[in-house]
């Protein structure tokens, strides 16, 4: 009997123990009011990176044989930098490999500002074009996702524009145990790096600089101080339930031979 009570006084501790309070979860975009469409919706100038791949298309009212715009753009299904894919591959310089014009400084540019350099180097000094048009897109828009959601890994989009909640849905959501209010984004941009965060429930996230991601962005959603308290709750219980097993197996033992 006496054995009894104090497995009991054991088991109460325990119980209360696991039964810690639980913090409630911030919702997304908290507190939003309905504007009825009145926001203005910016989006990002994307600026050419160091491993982006481009489509670029030269087009002209050219006539002449001798200044087919065919001639400076890639034949089809071909592709730069040995990766498979049809484009222009930014090397580790930050240049390109252009048909006919040769090499072309393109990190930092927006596409805007490459498809002018292309066209000026088309009509000048000489003209090689008559009256080109450049069409310049990127290929390979993706992001890398990590921590407390849903699915980790790299996201891939077709267009090239991805926003931090669109990102967030494609990865699953948050976890139970992710932090939306401080989410990070490292952004790499002209060989420099930065970090800012994000608060999902924010009603302001739509104002942030980070709210509309950029090629490469990593997104990183860390744990809150309760996963890491739960994950001590369970090693202190697995503890105790080993020495409850080892001290109901001594107490056995001691009834068959005492």
């Amino acid at each position: 009997m006496k054995f009894h009570r104090c497995l009991l006084l054991l088991i109460v501790p325990i119980y209360l123990f696991s039964c810690a309070t639980q913090h409630r979860l911030p919702n997304y975009l908290e507190n939003l009011t309905d504007t009825s469409g009145k926001a203005q919706v910016n989006y990002p100038n994307l600026h050419i990176q160091k491993g982006d791949q481009l489509s670029i298309q030269v087009y002209s009212q050219s006539t002449d044989p001798a200044k087919s715009d065919q001639m400076f753009n890639l034949p089809a299904g071909s592709a730069t930098g040995g990766t498979g894919i049809a484009g222009f591959l930014v090397d580790v310089n930050g240049d390109i490999q252009y048909p006919r014009l040769g090499t072309i400084h393109v990190e930092g540019l927006t596409k805007q500002d490459l498809a002018a350099e292309i066209k000026k180097r088309l009509t000048q000094p000489k003209e090689l074009l008559t009256d080109p048009t450049v069409i310049v897109r990127f290929l390979n828009f993706k992001v890398l996702i990590m921590g407390e959601v849903g699915r980790t890994g790299e996201l891939s989009v077709p267009g090239e524009r991805l926003t931090i909640l669109e990102a967030i849905g494609m990865a699953g959501g948050v976890t139970d145990f992710g932090r939306k209010e401080n989410v990070k984004i490292i952004r790499e941009y002209n060989g420099k790096r930065e970090v800012g965060f994000v608060n999902l429930s924010s009603k302001d996230l739509f104002d942030s600089p980070y709210y509309n991601l950029v090629q490469n962005d990593m997104i990183i959603v860390e744990p809150t101080n309760q996963k890491a308290k739960q994950a001590d709750q369970s090693l202190v219980l697995q503890r105790i339930s080993i020495a409850l097993s080892l001290i109901t197996a001594a107490a056995f033992i001691y009834n068959i031979f005492k």
